[in-house]
């Protein structure tokens, strides 16, 4: 899956309730989720994010509490993919059973600004910074994952397996 957008840069230890927050948690409704993500991090970010885009987040991305609201937001919104230093395993799990791409690359995080045009081939974990024309290798997402995310998360993919 080859993906690109702009960059959206967060720090470190952004943790569930950042991503979105507590008070919004009493509806699943995706959309709803998308209109508040990350909105005491970035007010704006709901507004501004498009399709396509790409978070960039430090170390401990999606710490806090195991809801899957965080992720779900987050694909909502229209992110594509997350690119951290590392993530909270939970977010990570909850990450991929929604079907949104996540990469762990530290290179990528400290040569990614805000506003750059990023591109990211998930099977082979090339993360390409095309303003400042660099290049950053994550680790490829596996395979059996890839075909998790090209489903829309892990409900959808064993429907699938189901049906087959």
């Amino acid at each position: 899956m080859k993906l690109q957008g702009r960059a959206w840069k967060f720090g470190d230890n952004i943790d569930t309730d950042v991503i979105i927050p507590a008070r919004y948690l009493n509806t699943t409704d995706p959309e709803e989720l998308a209109k508040h993500c990350m909105e005491d991090a970035d007010p704006s970010f709901a507004a501004r994010v498009q399709e396509g885009d790409i978070i960039v987040g430090g170390a401990n991305f999606g710490c806090g509490s195991s809801r899957e609201h965080a992720p779900l937001a987050i694909k909502s919104a229209g992110v594509a993919c997350v690119i951290a230093r590392s993530f909270a395993r939970i977010f990570y799990r909850n990450a991929f059973n929604i079907g949104l791409p996540i990469l762990e690359c530290s290179e990528a995080v400290d040569g990614i600004a805000a506003g750059d045009t990023v591109s990211v081939d998930t099977a082979t974990g090339v993360i390409t910074n095309i303003t400042r024309r660099e290049t950053y290798q994550a680790q490829p997402i596996p395979s059996f994952m890839q075909e998790i995310i090209a489903a829309g998360g892990l409900i959808n993919y064993v429907k699938g397996k189901a049906v087959e």
